[in-house]
Parts: C-alpha cells; structure tokens; sequence
C-alpha cells in the first residue's frame, strides 16, 4: 500500500512547455541557415530537425561541416534560450497553479539542446515570473537517454500510487516512457511531432494527445481536479 496520497506531473520542456521551433529558427537563422516551417519540422527525424529539411539539406550541411559552425550554432541557442525563447501560452500559469496546490508534486525531466541545461532554463522561466527552484526535481538528460527510469525513480521516490502519476511530453517516445513508468500519458502534437505522426504512424490514442496549449492546460487542469 502507498503511504502517499500526493499526486504527481512530469513535464517534458522543449516542445511541450517551450516553444522550441521557434528558438531553433531563430537561432538557425543568426547563421544563415533555414529550418523550414514547423509542418516540414515535425515530419523529420531527429538528425534532420537541427540540420534542416530535403529543401534546405544541401546548404546547411555544407554550412554545418565544420565543428566551428556547429559549436557556434550550439552556442547561439544557448543564448536564444536565454534571452529571446518564451514558453507557449497559459504555460508559466499552469507551472505556477500547480507548485501552490497541496498534495501535487511537479517535477521535470527533459532532453534540451544547449550549454548549461540548468541555468539557461531557469533564465528562460524566470523571464515568465516562473521559479523553477521551486519544482520538487529537475533532471535533464542526453538527447538519446530515454525517459522511463527517471519517471520511476521520481514515483518511487514520492511513494506515488501509479494511478496517481501522470507525464507530460512532445514525443512517441515520451507516450511509450510513460506506460512503461505506469503512468498516464498527457501529450501534445504542436512540439516536435504533429498529430498525425503521433496519432497514425505510432497508434498514440487521440483521446490523451492535445493539439494546442490551451487544450494541454484544460486537460492537465481537469484531471487534476483544478480550477479551468
């Protein structure tokens, strides 16, 4: 029996909370380089996402061939996300309605591509009025590092029933991480993967894939028994 009666949410960041697409874009461009839209952007694998799309392949991989070129790009991300990325409408509120209910703990774990994970992020909230010190954890994980034994560790942790633990993300592999921590899946199809790909090429049910923000924070919000 758990000795807990909290519930629990994990988000994911990029994608999900952060309007990741558009720092990318922003930051591609800095360098003359051209991501396409977001459409094209979430058809991609994950190699063609920061290399650009068949339209924009041969420019930017003949741009991207020096480690110089590629440590700069890394570098002007890291400082979009720090002074120009925002996070996607009603998010900071609902990051922020979630800490002040008794009984939730929220947490984070996330991949994102930059220097320093920890600071840049905690600018990036901070400039949305968002303490991300206040979270219960934060973890942040390598690119191919899947997902699942965090979510466990942070349930296990917390003594959380998994009928009480849900986990928020952008990806097929954050639904898959999340049955496989047996906990609900919350995810949502204007980050890094559309809706169709989500929907037909992975089966992921259309019932827990949410297709804009607003729609994201209304979902997280009823299940959690929380003022809409």
């Amino acid at each position: 029996m758990y000795q807990s009666a909290d519930r629990l949410i994990i988000f994911d960041a990029d994608g999900t909370l952060i309007d990741a697409f558009s720092a990318i874009s922003i930051a591609f461009a800095h360098h003359g380089l051209s991501i396409g839209d977001l459409e094209r952007f979430q058809k991609r694998r994950n190699l063609f996402k920061y290399i650009g799309g068949i339209k924009e392949f041969p420019r930017n991989l003949a741009r991207q061939m020096g480690k110089r070129v590629r440590k700069e790009l890394l570098g002007t991300l890291t400082e979009v996300y720090r002074e120009e990325a925002s996070l996607y409408p009603g998010m900071a509120e609902l990051i922020r309605d979630l800490i002040e209910v008794p009984g939730i703990r929220v947490g984070m774990v996330t991949r994102n591509i930059c220097h320093e994970p920890e600071s840049t992020l905690t600018r990036l909230f901070a400039r949305h009025d968002l303490d991300i010190g206040k979270l219960d954890f934060m973890h942040y994980l390598p690119l191919r590092e899947e997902k699942t034994q965090y979510f466990k560790a942070a349930r296990e942790r917390f003594d959380i029933n998994p009928a009480h633990a849900f986990a928020c993300g952008d990806e097929h592999r954050d639904y898959a991480a999340a049955l496989a921590a047996s906990m609900y899946p919350f995810i949502v199809s204007y980050g890094f993967e559309s809706h169709a790909r989500l929907t037909f090429k992975f089966g992921i049910p259309e019932d827990v894939v949410s297709q804009d923000p607003r729609a994201f924070s209304s979902r997280v919000r009823h299940a959690l028994d929380m003022p809409p």
